[in-house]
């Protein structure tokens, strides 16, 4: 009798999964959040120089008759034109411009005057966001570059916490390392609300990332290894709509909010609650066995049997039960594999380079987009809605096509279709806004597709002795990816089109190795790298 089997005779998907699920989903809700806040809590709203003041100008056209009679004659004659013919953000004139007022004057944007910083500050429209990090510390002209930063340093520490959790789940359970992440996101992310300086906002940043990772990679952990195999798709699939309705909810939560620190304080505060009742949680009988407790294993089961209202079949469990049922998995717990693994063969070498590249393209394109609201002419608002929302469809699509078409085929189309998504939007003008809008909708849906069908690919082509390894593997070029995303969105400074060239071309190139892996649609999931060789 395996493992899986055991569960079924304990009550399958019972009473407690449900109850169990549904409190482990939950906090994946406001993950989702955490991930995109940086959409509206760095939001750049319209700004330009403090005007200086005329109260002792003594300009020779500075009459009565020239006197700025409203706050937007006062912007014309302080502030430059920009190319769009918008008050420049970045400059003002350095003697106002009373000349301007005249009703015959063309030169509007007063090329020949001299013009210099903004020496006393910048003034922001707060008709949207009362109150942004941007708007707070003047992460603007030479320092806008720091709000692409900030959210590298994010990723930065999702990368690190993947790495970090990952391995302390291993040594010391996923229940604890999940409490402790809980009470760490909700204790960082409050520090971020309340941050006195940019430096100190990225520190917590980092932690809130680094947290994320923890309850994300536990989370999906003890969903899948508490549900019975059969629902395990289902179960996976629940996880990752709980993400899509985070996506959904945050631009609501934005709008009711539209001061960061009482955004980012609102998304915190319900991590303690989670963390209070993430101690009913049972950890993983499977790690626990693996692991050679075998006591707390029996007694864990025998809890969970209770519950299903199995308690018959909970007292029959002993110890010694558990190791006759589950002596291949301890015999495979017990080999020694490292990442040296994953290069050591032919065909695992292969599965892991083009699995690689896809983990890493779809996740750099897709932060790309989403990370890049304000550029559709849009209320941010309501494409937030947009670019959540479609990841309902798309990933029952991807579920769709991976069970009737295959997983290479889905795999290697969706990210595919994304790439070519993004090209396309460069040769659309600008003002056709809606046309662009869908493409980029459209682009985020198939890398959400993309996201989908990679957690259920990896798992299949890697065999049990390396399958985490693997994952891991994947897990963490996807967040290099989301690390380098911001970074290339500064190269648009100067060149406009090259981001969405690399963000198209990247996973195009992703989706032509996809195609030289391995089909896995109906194929037994390999236990070891030789029956991964033999094909």
């Amino acid at each position: 009798m395996t493992f899986a089997e055991l569960l079924d005779r304990i009550g399958g998907m019972g009473r407690f999964q449900v109850l169990h699920v549904a409190l482990l989903v939950t906090p994946v809700l406001l993950t989702a959040s955490h991930n995109l806040l940086q959409n509206f809590s760095a939001a750049i709203p319209e700004h330009h120089c403090q005007i200086r003041l005329l109260g002792n100008d003594t300009h020779p056209h500075a009459n009565r008759t020239l006197q700025p009679a409203t706050e937007e004659d006062l912007l014309w004659i302080s502030i430059p034109k920009d190319q769009a013919g918008k008050p420049d953000k970045c400059r003002r004139f350095v003697i106002p411009q009373w000349h301007l007022l005249s009703s015959n004057t063309t030169d509007a944007n007063g090329t020949q005057a001299d013009t210099e910083p903004c020496h006393d500050g910048w003034i922001y429209d707060r008709s949207i966001f009362t109150n942004t990090i941007i708007m707070e510390w003047d992460l603007v002209c030479n320092l806008r570059t720091r709000r692409q930063m900030a959210q590298s340093i994010y990723m930065g520490g999702v990368l690190v916490g993947a790495l970090v959790f990952g391995s302390l789940a291993d040594r010391f359970g996923r229940k604890s390392v999940l409490s402790w992440s809980y009470l760490q996101m909700a204790v960082s992310g409050l520090c971020t609300a309340f941050s006195p300086t940019f430096t100190a906002y990225c520190v917590f940043r980092f932690l809130v990332g680094m947290a994320l990772s923890g309850i994300i990679l536990n989370c999906m952990s003890l969903v899948l290894e508490w549900v019975p195999t059969k629902v395990r798709t289902v179960a996976g699939t629940v996880v990752g709509y709980s993400a899509t309705i985070g996506q959904i909810i945050l631009p609501g939560l934005a709008y009711a909010l539209p001061d960061w620190r009482w955004l980012q304080f609102a998304a915190s505060m319900p991590f303690f609650a989670f963390f209070l009742y993430s101690w009913w949680f049972a950890e993983s009988a499977r790690w626990l066995v693996l692991s050679g407790k075998l006591e707390q294993a029996v007694g864990v089961l025998k809890k969970v049997a209770q519950i299903n209202g199995k308690k018959e079949e909970g007292e029959k469990l002993t110890t010694e039960v558990l190791k006759s049922n589950m002596q291949k998995e301890m015999a495979l717990a017990n080999s020694s594999y490292t990442f040296i693994s994953l290069a050591r063969t032919p065909t695992v070498r292969r599965i892991s380079c083009c699995i690689s590249s896809v983990w890493f393209a779809t996740s750099f394109s897709y932060y790309g987009l989403a990370m890049d609201l304000q550029n559709f002419g849009f209320s941010i608002y309501l494409i937030q809605v947009a670019f959540g929302s479609i990841d309902i469809p798309a990933k029952l699509v991807a579920a769709i096509g991976m069970s009737y078409i295959g997983r290479r085929t889905t795999q290697a189309s969706s990210v595919i279709l994304a790439g070519l998504a993004i090209l396309a939007n460069i040769f659309v003008p600008h003002d056709l806004r809606t046309l662009r809008t869908s493409l980029a909708v459209l682009g985020k849906g198939c890398l959400a597709s993309s996201f989908n069908c990679l957690y259920l690919y990896t798992g299949e082509l890697y065999p049990t002795v390396i399958r985490q390894t693997g994952m891991g593997l994947g897990s963490t070029l996807a967040r290099v990816g989301g690390i380098v995303a911001p970074m290339v969105r500064i190269t648009g400074e100067y060149f406009p089109y090259l981001p969405p060239i690399i963000y198209g071309t990247a996973p195009i190139l992703s989706g032509i190795a996809a195609i030289f892996l391995p089909e896995t649609l109906n194929v037994p999931l390999p236990d070891t790298i030789e029956e991964v060789e033999r094909g």
